[in-house]
């Protein structure tokens, strides 16, 4: 059995590539290098490029559905359908759940701790989902009414909105009879009203 023994200098080349043949000294050692001055802006990834870049510029609520400013900006009636009806839950939850809170401490029929904390649990639960639901509910509708109304329109505006909120709100008391769901409409529609100027004035 021969063992064949090869020279790794023979096989295979180790001398540095360099980007260009100009670059290349024989005579270079590493103080050498180490003593050459270079632009260390050339390491960013866009050097070179000068005034070769293109820009799209886009203006506000301009072709895009939503609102682009503001505090949450947003790309569209899903995040208007999201965000809102995410918001309106927790925000109705907590509200309903410090009024049950405040009911329950009126409404116990004994100073004893345990009958008043148990009056209060009871209210909070009764209270806080009921109108948490509900406000998520009116939430969900709105928002989905008011995208297909900015769908249908081509574009968004407080109108949309003042629309939406009555429509919502008829539909969501339309059980309890005409009057009921003409109130409830023009209830909502007043407070969407509020709601869509004020975000565009002040947001």
């Amino acid at each position: 059995m021969s063992h064949h023994t090869t020279n790794i200098e023979e096989e295979e080349s180790f001398a540095p590539i360099y980007a260009n043949q100009e670059d290349f000294n024989p005579n270079d050692t590493v103080s050498s290098f180490l003593n050459t001055t270079y632009d260390p802006t050339r390491l960013h990834p866009l050097a070179g490029l000068g005034g070769g870049l293109d820009y799209l510029n886009l203006e506000d609520n301009e072709g895009i559905p939503g609102t682009q400013n503001g505090i949450v900006p947003s790309r569209g009636w899903s995040d208007d359908l999201t965000y809102g009806t995410g918001v309106a839950y927790l925000s109705a939850l907590s509200m309903g759940g410090a009024f049950g809170f405040y009911e329950g401490l009126r409404s116990s029929p004994s100073p004893a701790f345990k009958i008043r904390l148990n009056t209060v649990l009871n209210g909070m639960t009764r209270r806080g989902p009921f109108i948490g639901n509900s406000a998520g509910v009116m939430a969900l509708m709105y928002n989905g009414v008011n995208g297909i109304i900015g769908k249908a329109r081509g574009y968004h505006d407080p109108l949309n909105s003042i629309a939406a909120g009555a429509i919502t709100g008829a539909v969501f008391k339309s059980t309890a009879g005409l009057r009921a769901a003409g109130s409830a409409g023009g209830v909502c529609a007043v407070a969407a009203g509020i709601w869509a100027f004020g975000r565009e004035k002040f947001m």
